[in-house]
């Protein structure tokens, strides 16, 4: 892994069930290259990832996202 880490944040447009965050969470987490996942409760719609770029971009997280069914954008970029 490179010492070059970069976030992004995840906008998603439906309302999540903290079992639906959990689970994206956790394929978030299961990509190769992903460093960290965050996210709050009030704000369940925003995720932050931390990911090496050598490794994985952030169309490719975001395509992760949009594989459990919901709608979402990269914001900030």
């Amino acid at each position: 892994m490179s010492a070059n880490l970069v976030d992004v944040t995840i906008h998603i447009d439906e309302t999540l069930t903290l079992d639906q965050q959990n689970e994206i969470e956790t394929m978030i987490r299961e990509a190769n290259g992903v460093v960290g996942v965050g996210h709050r409760k009030e704000r369940a719609h925003l995720f932050i990832i931390e990911y090496d770029p050598d490794v994985i971009n952030s169309s490719e997280i975001l395509e992760v996202v949009k594989s459990s069914g919901v709608h979402a954008e990269l914001i900030g970029l």
